[in-house]
């Protein structure tokens, strides 16, 4: 049977590391680099990696020989590649089948696109057709609007006229190869996934599905194993506090007998 995986998601704002509450408020965590690191000795299943810098400009104002400063998104995709012994999806800014072969030729493994696909839907299946379906995730920002799941684009700034699963259907059916859901409400919130949201996606799609938004506790993970069709359980902020918190989350569900990947395979450091 196929194992559930465990992903965790790091944010990159102008060259730095964040996290996030409600899309809205971000705090400055440090070098993304190190993260990254940390995330591959603890034998994450698989990386997520989104940037959400809104004007261009990366700069962690400091340059020596073990940071150096980087200027742009691609340098530092090319610096996680080299720590990262996981695959690694990198989102973010992604608006023409040139800004994914630049991603993929840096070392992403996949592509994660939100706001263009919304814009265009077409541009899901061009992607998959020039790259493969399993390059192509599609990031879905939704947010409860008066009893409805809708989508937003623009970071979870503009509102769109979909809703989550309609949504979800149109990208498989354009091609996409998997599902990134994620709760703007939910987001750093630490009460736990929308469960009635992934719960409708993951039902309405056959491609994989990673949920994400609002883990607070590794019960969260298992309560959407448990409620929902999701093939993986992504987070952020949490993975940043807790110490060797990958191997504690995966000892957690793998001792209550869900079928991730067991704790016992991590590196000795990381334990």
């Amino acid at each position: 049977m196929k194992k559930k995986r465990l992903i965790p998601v790091l944010l990159l704002k102008n060259g730095w590391l964040v996290q996030s509450k409600g899309f809205r408020r971000y705090q400055n965590l440090g070098n993304p680099i190190t993260a990254v690191k940390r995330l591959s000795e603890w034998a994450s299943d698989e990386l997520v990696y989104l940037d959400i810098t809104r004007d261009n400009v990366y700069d962690m104002r400091r340059d020596d020989i073990r940071h150096p400063n980087r200027g742009s998104l691609f340098e530092i995709i090319e610096d996680v590649s080299r720590m990262a012994f996981m695959p690694i999806t990198v989102g973010g800014r992604v608006k023409s089948v040139n800004d994914i072969e630049q991603r993929l030729k840096v070392g992403a493994d996949k592509v994660a696109i939100n706001t263009q696909a919304l814009r265009t839907p077409e541009f899901i299946d061009e992607g998959a057709r020039q790259f493969g379906s399993q390059c192509i995730v599609i990031s879905i920002d939704v947010k409860q609007v008066e009893g409805r799941a809708m989508v937003f684009s623009e970071g979870g700034t503009a509102a769109t006229e979909w809703e989550a699963v309609a949504w979800a259907r149109r990208a498989e059916s354009e091609g996409a190869g998997e599902i990134f859901l994620n709760s703007i409400d939910r987001d750093g919130a630490k009460t736990g996934y929308d469960i009635e949201l992934l719960d409708a996606v993951s039902s309405a799609v056959s491609i994989p599905v990673i949920a994400c938004g609002g883990v607070g506790e590794w019960a969260h993970m298992a309560e959407a194993l448990d409620r929902t069709k999701v093939d993986a359980v992504a987070a952020a902020n949490i993975f940043h506090y807790t110490d060797q918190s990958v191997y504690l989350a995966k000892k957690f569900l793998a001792d209550r007998g869900y079928n991730v990947r067991s704790p016992d395979l991590l590196p000795e450091g990381a334990r």
